[in-house]
């Protein structure tokens, strides 16, 4: 069995980060009833004997004795932080775990690359080298930051870089969350740009996910709720509601629905890693399956059904439409069109009561309507686990590698060229030690680069192009 490491870096990523420990938990518990710990709990958590101080020894087999979550939590704000160990997550983490800072990185990416990066280097390395420690088999590093503030950005890419020097053989995987046109931060254009090029060079698969389109998923729930239609009554332990598993209270932070949906793509991701399925599907082979193109590692997330995610309870649809669903707009986690966009390869992982034979039934159906690459017509990768989320029958989590992700990045630059020509809030990146202009340019080159390449691909879908010529071997 093999573990991975959660990184949450900013006030966005702890946020996710928070939510992610509790639905996890939440899960491992409705399926662990006997409270032992086992190897399904083994790959986020350890299992700590804390009567000699908390420096106790790990207990790998027998009852569960103090869980403590494979994490570490870095802030240069301690406000979230602070929140997470008073709340009911506390006993989760411990200090080993956490880096906080009091004044936080301005909204500006070079405060949390350049200053931050520097300064906290050694700790952030030690602690990690001492997490990776106590796994017996470390796959996956998982990233969860905001691509628009400064920590989230700066830091959070920094880390990604420290990963890649000190755990080259270990998968990164990113989680990251793209601000809004309308964000109020604005400087988010160049955080994210500059962001973009630590991705593309250092990351092994990036999941994107838009605000707008997580707060369009809790509106159509809440759409569904107050309607009526689906019936009213609260499901308990659904994955929407607060860390009660209950109705929302007064308590609930606009963000948790937002935040919970973050979490759920991570939970379903990692699904078959942690429990039993008759088709297993190991992070390392998303990577390998999904990315063709090192630089092209942008998976567009759709999480189905709904209902899944929402407080009420809902007549069981047809695993059918759970599947169509699956390729529509509606359900994903970023603004963007694959169906009428070109896709490199496509991941499916199901939960629950679900046959093999529905699985290549549906992909058998859908074919025809969505449009691969030429060299790879059959670029399907399917996952099936048995335990399906809290309180349902089945989910699916879709995984497209699809060029349906430019204008998202074309969007990106063009926002930032509207700043960058006017040389606007440029002085309060440059007066960071080692901040440079040609950061920027550097940046914008590498987002440029990448749009080119899906404009390549995207060319060959209408098959204008020919292939191109062979590789002539002097003789």
């Amino acid at each position: 069995m093999t573990q991975s490491v959660v990184v949450q870096v900013g006030q966005c990523g702890n946020q996710v980060g928070c939510r992610f420990w509790d639905l996890a938990l939440r899960e491992h518990a409705a399926v662990n009833k006997k409270g032992i710990y086992d190897e399904a709990l083994s790959s986020f958590f350890r299992n700590v004997d804390t009567r000699s101080g908390g420096n106790g020894p790990d207990i790998y087999k027998g009852k569960i004795c103090s869980l403590k979550a494979r994490a570490l939590l870095i802030d240069m704000e301690e406000g979230v932080v602070n929140e997470i160990l008073q709340g009911p997550l506390r006993d989760v983490f411990d200090s080993k775990q956490l880096i906080t800072d009091v004044s936080g990185s301005g909204n500006n990416w070079a405060v949390g690359y350049k200053l931050y990066g520097c300064q906290y280097r050694e700790n952030i390395v030690e602690k990690l080298r001492k997490t990776a420690e106590h796994c017996d088999c470390l796959q996956c590093f998982f990233i969860i930051h905001s691509m628009g503030g400064g920590t989230g950005s700066g830091l959070g890419t920094f880390i990604l870089n420290l990963l890649e020097d000190e755990f080259p053989e270990v998968y990164r995987f990113v989680t990251s969350v793209y601000p809004s046109g309308e964000d109020d931060v604005i400087t988010s254009p160049y955080n994210s740009v500059l962001a973009m090029k630590e991705l593309n060079e250092h990351a092994d698969c990036v999941l994107p996910i838009e605000n707008e389109s997580l707060l369009d998923i809790v509106n159509k729930i809440n759409q569904m709720i107050n309607s009526g239609k689906l019936g009213s009554a609260v499901k308990q332990n659904s994955l929407v509601t607060s860390s009660t598993g209950t109705a929302k209270t007064l308590q609930e932070k606009p963000f948790d629905a937002m935040n919970n949906i973050v979490a759920n793509l991570l939970l379903n991701l990692t699904s078959s890693a942690r429990f039993e399925g008759s088709l297993n599907m190991d992070l390392s082979e998303i990577s390998m399956n999904l990315v063709p193109f090192p630089r092209l590692h942008y998976l567009v997330s759709s999480l189905t059904p709904l209902y899944t995610l929402a407080d009420v309870n809902v007549p069981s649809r047809r695993l059918d439409q759970m599947f169509s669903d699956a390729f529509s707009r509606d359900h994903q986690l970023i603004q963007a069109d694959p169906k009428h966009s070109l896709y490199l390869a496509c991941a499916l992982l199901v939960r629950g009561n679900v046959q093999v034979s529905d699985l290549r039934r549906n992909i058998e159906r859908l074919k025809p309507s969505l449009h691969f690459v030429s060299w790879n017509q059959e670029g399907w990768k399917t996952g099936l686990c048995s335990v399906p989320p809290v309180g349902h029958s089945h989910s699916l989590l879709a995984l497209a590698n699809n060029t349906c992700v430019k204008p998202t990045f074309i969007e990106l630059k063009d926002r930032f060229m509207k700043l960058y020509k006017k040389k606007a809030h440029l002085h309060h990146y440059l007066q960071i030690d080692g901040m440079e202009q040609s950061s920027f340019s550097e940046a914008v080159s590498s987002l440029s680069d990448l749009i080119e390449e899906y404009n390549e691909l995207d060319i060959t879908k209408g098959g204008l192009r020919t292939d191109p010529s062979r590789l002539k071997i002097a003789v």
